[in-house]
């Protein structure tokens, strides 16, 4: 017969006891330690765009700013000649491929007033086609059951609204503000996330606003195609934009241009990437200087008898933007657009 002894055994499980208790810290200390690394690397106060027309280059960009983007935002989805929505297949495909990989990005679509024409040439920001989808409350409730129902056919997180130049149509802001309002109310009830776009000239201080939805505001575009040359932003514009968007009710988001825009004295005029921007120096010799006012880039030069202006936006500008909303408390940052950025890794 085999004696055990009794204190041999007790010795036994305080060790089997103690060891077990170390593992489980461990574990616990493990777990702590990776939630906290992804608190550091998945930042849900920052969201970008990706775009259509540039998706080869969006997703070099997104692969390397990695988990500190929180939201991606899939633009677009637009109306073809019958005013009907779809998704560019590519865009969706992406989205699809995302999804696939677990992407820990939310995913919104964006849904802008573009137009599609049988030619396959695009109207961009299109009044009369939302005075169409948006005459009446009965139009508007379909056209909220449109936008959901795309939405969850793609299986996104959230819906962007993204209508433009609405503002000056009397008739037409108060229906965007009616459809934007119930849209609201309608993704909450189907589980989907919102955003409402409004441009800098928006009537923020005008109550109209549910809240509920998060409001981005772009804080760009004081100069573009539609001006001579300067920068998307300086910081008078955005320290006058900060003050007018706190009238608005809950989450707030500042939306940053990066890239810039060229000017030629012949009248052409375009939006380009902070990489067509380099190559253009490059090229041309051509050394950038920083304008104080923004500190934006800016360098001009000659070609074929027509001189070219150039404003464009690097890192230190966007740093320069974001530490002007953080001063008057908007952290939350979105950044249009992924593509051509050649040091965007290097955002904070």
């Amino acid at each position: 017969m085999h004696i055990v002894n009794p204190v041999i055994i007790r010795f036994k499980k305080t060790m089997l006891l103690m060891i077990l208790a170390g593992v489980l810290a461990g574990c616990s200390a493990n777990h702590e330690g990776l939630a906290q690394r992804n608190n550091e690397t998945v930042d849900m106060s920052r969201s970008a765009w990706i775009v259509y027309w540039d998706l080869n280059s969006g997703e070099k960009d997104l692969a390397r700013i990695g988990k500190r983007i929180g939201k991606l935002v899939y633009f677009a989805a637009y109306f073809d000649e019958l005013d009907r929505l779809f998704v560019p297949p590519q865009l969706q495909e992406l989205k699809n491929e995302n999804l696939r990989k677990r992407h820990h990005a939310e995913s919104y679509l964006s849904v802008v007033n573009d137009k599609k024409n049988i030619s396959g040439s695009i109207i961009l920001k299109d009044v009369d086609l939302l005075k169409r989808v948006l005459a009446t409350d009965e139009l508007i409730e379909k056209h909220i059951g449109d936008i959901i129902n795309l939405a969850k056919k793609g299986e996104y997180d959230g819906i962007e609204i993204d209508y433009e130049r609405i503002w000056k149509d009397e008739f037409l802001s108060r229906q965007f503000v009616k459809f934007a309002n119930r849209i609201a109310l309608k993704a909450r009830e189907n589980q989907l996330k919102i955003r409402i776009v409004l441009e800098p000239g928006a009537p923020f201080a005008s109550k109209q606003f549910a809240k509920g939805p998060e409001y981005v505001v772009m804080f760009y575009n004081l100069f573009g195609t539609h001006s001579g040359p300067g920068p998307k932003a300086n910081t008078e514009f955005i320290n006058k934009l900060l003050v007018q968007m706190a009238e608005l009710p809950g989450e707030k988001t500042a939306a940053f241009s990066l890239g810039g825009c060229i000017w030629g004295s012949d009248g052409k005029k375009q939006y380009i990437t902070e990489q067509e921007a380099i190559t253009h120096a490059k090229a041309y010799d051509a050394v950038p200087k920083r304008d104080e006012a923004s500190q934006s880039l800016y360098f001009q030069y000659e070609n074929d008898n027509v001189t070219y202006h150039v404003w464009y936006a690097d890192v230190k500008t966007i740093h320069h933007w974001k530490k002007l909303a953080e001063a008057k408390g908007v952290n939350n940052i979105a950044l249009w657009r992924l593509g051509g950025n050649p040091e965007i890794e290097k955002i904070r």
